[in-house]
């Protein structure tokens, strides 16, 4: 975030580089520059003549370089985005010699999503010296709360942790689907709402009582009965809850289970950094722990690689429902 901000606060005060190559797995980010870039630049008069789009899988390398090259017209600089521009991968490196010596009156951005640039190959070096290069890094899952509540932060708005939990295990960590569902609920909700799990019952329809966090907290508790009401609820709204995020969502709760019957010190504070748990969680890891010696946790990590298996129809031909009720089964006794 630090690096995003002194990016734009050089565009705002007018250090601007000739390339900015914008790489990486978060497509979120590398879109947000991207498009502050094309907003803020030029004035919406020298936008006409002198800002390009171009689209990586419609362009070639001479293209890029031909346009980069041209003059601006009235203005001091013309703007030229690559969007999609990991599709030019195979020939990226025909960039170089342009690299080496850019057009100083050309701002050339390039979006160059889920893929990053060889640190030992000549354009990256030559990017580095004469423009700007920033990696956008996947965050992992438990950073992306935190993401959440600095984003609402900043726009007045707070969220409950279960709230932001839900988010997070309905969306995966893809921020740019979560920041369009936050876009939602702030047309919605004003200002200072604290936004709770009702609020994302009702706007986005993940249910608050039927959902992979209410599930694994059944799950800790060993609560069979809310357990089997939220597997046959997700039998029954099978597209909204895919056994793969199931599968996956558990196996990470009882690795982080088998990490904290390994700590020594057992303290709130030790197993909130250890495990990377919000404290508003850690309470669970505890009761869970007693319910779940070290040897029963090594075992369900067992049973969920063996569901894994038969999810994707290797070795078994149950269904969903079925492969489901059987983890839990054998989990949960």
């Amino acid at each position: 975030m630090n690096e995003i901000r002194t990016i734009v606060s050089d565009i705002k005060s007018g250090n601007i580089k000739p390339i900015y190559f914008l790489m990486g797995e978060e497509a979120y980010y590398i879109d947000k520059i991207s498009d502050f870039i094309e907003e803020n630049i030029l004035d919406e008069a020298e936008k006409g003549f002198n800002q390009q789009v171009m689209y990586g899988r419609d362009a070639t390398i001479e293209d890029i370089v031909s346009s980069a090259k041209r003059y601006p017209m009235m203005a001091e600089r013309q703007v030229l985005i690559v969007k999609e521009a990991q599709d030019l991968s195979r020939n990226i490196e025909q960039l170089v010699a342009y690299a080496e010596n850019p057009q100083p009156t050309t701002v050339l951005v390039l979006n160059y999503k889920y893929k990053k640039l060889d640190k030992r190959k000549k354009l990256h070096k030559a990017i580095a010296k004469t423009g700007l290069i920033f990696e956008s890094k996947k965050l992992y899952e438990n950073q992306v709360s935190d993401w959440i509540r600095r984003v609402l932060g900043g726009k007045k708005y707070q969220i409950e942790p279960k709230a932001a939990q839900m988010l997070v295990e309905f969306l995966g960590t893809d921020l740019s689907k979560i920041s369009n569902e936050l876009d939602k609920l702030m047309l919605i909700l004003p200002k200072e709402t604290i936004i709770n799990d009702h609020h994302i019952e009702d706007n986005i329809g993940i249910s608050k009582d039927f959902n992979n966090f209410e599930l694994r907290k059944a799950v800790g508790e060993k609560n069979i009965l809310k357990s089997n009401r939220i597997i046959n609820y997700f039998a029954e709204n099978p597209k909204n809850n895919p056994l793969v995020m199931t599968i996956s969502l558990l196996n990470s709760f009882f690795t982080q289970l088998l990490m904290f019957h390994g700590l020594k010190d057992k303290s709130k504070s030790s197993v909130v950094k250890a495990l990377g748990v919000n404290p508003y969680f850690v309470d669970e890891y505890f009761l869970a722990g007693r319910n779940y010696p070290m040897r029963k946790v090594a075992q369900v990590i067992a049973f969920l690689r063996d569901a894994d298996v038969k999810s994707k129809g290797v070795g078994a031909s149950q269904s969903d429902e079925d492969i489901l009720k059987e983890l839990l089964f054998k989990i949960l006794h």
